[in-house]
């Protein structure tokens, strides 16, 4: 439903609240943090492709450009390998991307007849391209979009198959629970205040914090919350990743003391409690000074449950469809539509904030209803011929059947409306919202 109003005030970025009894390595800036994506795993095929060769067939590659959101410029993102002497490749190079259901991610594909080693396209004879969108490709039946391939005035170019599957390891959350036993004592009054810093291996043997536990204070047999964690956070879906658990005691100032460390993997949690998921704590100073050193003490894990993440990929592939229905605001509380200061304002040369609004949302829900038919209402406005106020009328004048056809549909319907119909008022939400839910 759009009714835009002006943001009335900022929110702030960061909370003043906090845990203290929580341990702290170092802060999380929610700014910096990376944007939770779905991976998906392109893979191309042709059909019939054009024959550029005189003795022999075509030997195709594939490039997929994907497109800068501001200035709309194309930018390579990959190619496939080149497969000799055919006019059907099936491309083994597959292309990995990330997936926002709430973005519109455009895409090209272009397809050349490779003739020598240079990587330059232009020495290349040019076969067409495709365009598409990736919500497009993932929209269709099966993940699976065939589209002409266009681009060479007067030949038939062949066709293009791309599928779209999600890459499923690291899709698993595990939620674990670990305990310790006979911890080194690091207070000088009590005992030791200890907490669990979880650290996943990179390829270069530096080390990425992956998670911390609570804090459990006084003990050094501390039994420590279960907690959940990606697999895709703790080992990046590779399961024989090396994984650095170290033990820490806890310090108001910071100065957190450092009991011990030890090594496993998401293999050997994944074989649960057991005796080889006990592990000795280790501190290499110690046990470099001190002959008679055995351990800092044992950690044990308790519990190790998969779980799987259900995405929004699972739901279209088992044939959920998106209805989109459009409701506009056409209350006095807008403006003039003939003023710049109006929402509505009908400028020629660009589009107002409701036109905006239904292209950016429209857009990106057109991919997934299978018909592309949105039905487009309006309220709060007086309509000819007598002048009655309706909350709940047709944006095409047809109240038995107010379907418009695609986004530009109903972009024709709203504009040609907004120049029939008077501004008026209350805002009165509930007869199009009971609308949609008959």
């Amino acid at each position: 439903m759009f009714g835009l109003e002006k943001p009335a005030g900022q929110l702030k970025a960061g909370w003043s609240g906090g845990f203290p009894n929580m341990a702290s390595v170092g802060d999380f800036n929610v700014l910096s943090s990376s944007i939770p994506a779905t991976k998906v795993e392109l893979s191309v095929s042709c059909r019939n492709l054009l024959d550029r060769d005189t003795f022999s067939k075509s030997d195709p590659i594939c490039v997929l450009y994907t497109q800068a959101i501001g200035n709309k410029e194309w930018r390579e993102f990959g190619r496939t390998e080149v497969i000799d002497n055919t006019l059907n490749p099936d491309f083994v190079r597959k292309f990995i991307m990330d997936y926002f259901f709430e973005e519109r991610e455009n895409l090209r594909f272009d397809f050349y007849d490779v003739d020598s080693k240079s990587p330059n396209l232009s020495k290349h004879d040019f076969l067409g391209q495709m365009f598409c969108t990736l919500g497009e490709i993932v929209g269709s039946q099966g993940s699976r979009l065939e589209k002409s391939i266009v681009g060479i005035p007067g030949k038939k170019c062949g066709t293009v198959i791309v599928t779209a599957e999600e890459l499923g390891c690291c899709r698993d959350s595990v939620l674990m629970q670990f305990c310790a036993n006979k911890l080194d004592k690091k207070d000088f009054f009590g005992k030791s205040d200890p907490f669990l810093v979880f650290h996943r291996s990179n390829e270069d043997g530096s080390f990425t914090i992956c998670h911390k536990t609570e804090v459990i204070k006084n003990t050094l047999n501390p039994v420590w919350q279960a907690f959940k964690i990606s697999v895709r956070a703790l080992c990046n879906g590779d399961y024989d990743r090396t994984i650095k658990v170290e033990v820490y005691d806890w310090d108001r100032d910071g100065s957190h003391d450092f009991i011990g460390e030890f090594t496993t993997s998401y293999r050997e949690l994944s074989r649960g409690q057991s005796q080889f998921n006990v592990y000795e704590v280790i501190n290499p100073k110690k046990k470099g000074k001190k002959k008679k050193y055995v351990n800092s003490g044992t950690v044990t894990l308790l519990s190790f449950l998969i779980e799987t993440e259900v995405s929004f990929l699972d739901y279209i592939k088992g044939g959920t469809q998106i209805n989109f229905t459009v409701a506009i605001d056409f209350t006095a509380s807008n403006g003039n539509p003939s003023q710049p200061t109006s929402l509505h304002y009908m400028n020629p040369y660009q589009l107002n904030a409701y036109g905006m609004a239904l292209k950016a949302v429209g857009e990106i829900i057109q991919d997934y209803d299978s018909d592309k038919m949105f039905p487009a209402l309006g309220f709060g406005a007086r309509l000819p011929p007598d002048g009655r106020v309706s909350h709940e009328f047709a944006l095409n004048g047809n109240p038995q059947n107010p379907y418009c056809h695609g986004i530009d549909g109903v972009m024709e319907a709203y504009y040609r409306s907004l120049k029939s119909v008077q501004l008026y008022g209350p805002t009165n939400f509930a007869p199009v919202i009971n609308h949609v839910a008959r």
